[in-house]
């Protein structure tokens, strides 16, 4: 009876460590993916500097509520941290190469 209890108490702190782990994923990582993402869209969309920004801002607002989605979602709460993280590595990336080969804004 005792080790029934030591396993449930054990399953009971892991959906905790879960939901916390999505909670990291869904608030500060999917603001920081959906600001990567924004400052690589406002340095490949076509147009004048201020429409781009504002449209970049727009859809960086809609890519943060889906990134929260996501993280809520996702299988486990590993795997939402781990495809966020990604996402905002290949968006950081790829506004960083866009610096380097073309300077500032």
């Amino acid at each position: 009876m005792a080790a029934n209890r030591a396993m449930a108490g054990g399953a009971a702190w892991r959906r905790r460590g879960d939901m916390a782990l999505r909670i990291v994923a869904a608030v500060p990582l999917g603001y920081a993916v959906a600001s990567l993402c924004a400052m690589a869209l406002a340095r490949f969309l076509p147009g004048d500097r201020a429409q781009v920004t504002i449209a970049a801002t727009l859809a960086a607002f809609a890519l943060c509520a889906f990134a929260a989605m996501w993280a809520f979602a996702a299988r486990s709460g590993w795997r939402a941290v781990w495809t966020l993280a990604l996402a905002g590595g290949v968006a950081g990336g790829a506004t960083w190469l866009s610096i380097l080969a073309s300077g500032r804004l």
